[in-house]
């Protein structure tokens, strides 16, 4: 599961590998080992994963099926904007996307 996790953010962050090992200070290598499944990163290094990409570290392991994402850094505009795209993601998955025609 983490490994299908961290592949999945950084992805959605729009970051390869290279990029992503950069902010952790590790290798590309180091990064792809974890997305295969082949290592497992540090109590120390999951703090940091977790870190870059605002999400628990349940999350990361699969402990937890929800995305928790830490908005305690935004400003109150921020937070409002996050808001308001979420109930609006949540309507249109109840009642059909209002952009399908």
């Amino acid at each position: 599961m983490f490994n299908e996790r961290i592949k999945e953010l950084r992805l959605a962050l729009g970051i390869n590998q290279i990029e992503f090992g950069r902010k952790l200070n590790v290798t590309k290598q180091c990064v792809s080992n974890w997305e295969n499944g082949n290592i497992q990163p540090s109590i120390d290094m999951l703090i940091r994963i977790c870190k870059v990409f605002s999400v628990s570290a349940d999350y990361l392991l699969g402990l937890e099926h929800s995305e928790n994402v830490d908005i305690s850094l935004l400003n109150d505009d921020e937070k409002k904007m996050i808001f308001l795209m979420l109930s609006y993601f949540g309507k249109s998955k109840k009642h059909g996307s209002p952009l399908r025609e």
